[in-house]
């Protein structure tokens, strides 16, 4: 039996177009982490946050294709924190938190499995060499505590993204984001040096460290048997 797994997130899970290339979003790659007995479909939007999400009534659109059996992805924070946006701004401690019940709620009504994912970390290293523990503010956090509480699986993708940066170092990890320079590439003729959204092998990792994620959660056993095979 098949089933559907829904991503909900923004930009760094989003699909990209062609005008946005080589820029690409992680939910692009998962699918080629599963059988065909899980179909992904990313419903992740550029410049969402939970509250802009649910205000357009991006949940609502994902309730109704969404049945006994699927599983919700829920990934978002890095535009909850935009304080200068009340349109997107939800306090990491408060309206995050009622938001992401939403969700979670949403998933479980229909008699599926909400997965809590934390942000995909930027990439912000520090003089020191490490790389800056608040590098998404209070979000991974906030998130991590939802799970404990709401017992929803979670994917620690903000520590292993933290970590995969830091394996690669500050000149490496570069080429997982979007580092163009000048006239390099037509969509970006001024070139670009943007450390929060992926290029074409950035994505890549990020979906692989999801799946790695997925076949190392306890909890979700039964989504994992559909994994292709062994992430390494």
């Amino acid at each position: 039996m098949s089933h559907t797994l829904f991503i909900a997130g923004d930009s760094t899970a989003a699909l990209k177009g062609a005008a946005e290339k080589p820029m690409t979003g992680w939910g692009e790659y998962l699918q080629g982490f599963f059988q065909s007995t899980i179909r992904v479909d990313n419903r992740a939007i550029n410049g969402r946050s939970t509250k802009s999400f649910l205000a357009e009534g991006r949940l609502a659109d994902i309730e109704r294709d969404f049945g006994a059996g699927d599983y919700l992805f829920i990934q978002f924070g890095h535009n909850d924190g935009k304080i200068e946006d009340p349109s997107r701004y939800a306090d990491p401690q408060q309206e995050y938190r009622l938001n992401l019940q939403r969700f979670i709620d949403c998933a479980r009504k229909q008699g599926g499995m909400p997965v809590l994912l934390t942000s995909v970390s930027r990439r912000r290293f520090l003089e020191d060499g490490t790389l800056d523990p608040c590098a998404v503010g209070e979000y991974p956090s906030a998130m991590r505590e939802v799970a404990s509480e709401t017992g929803a699986p979670l994917l620690d993708i903000y520590t292993a993204s933290q970590q995969l940066y830091q394996s690669l170092g500050t000149d490496e990890s570069k080429r997982l984001f979007m580092h163009l320079p000048e006239g390099d590439h037509p969509n970006y003729p001024s070139g670009i040096i943007d450390d929060t959204h992926f290029s074409d092998e950035g994505a890549r990792q990020i979906a692989r460290l999801v799946a790695l994620a997925i076949q190392q959660s306890d909890e979700l056993s039964a989504l994992k048997q559909h994994l292709k095979g062994e992430i390494t």
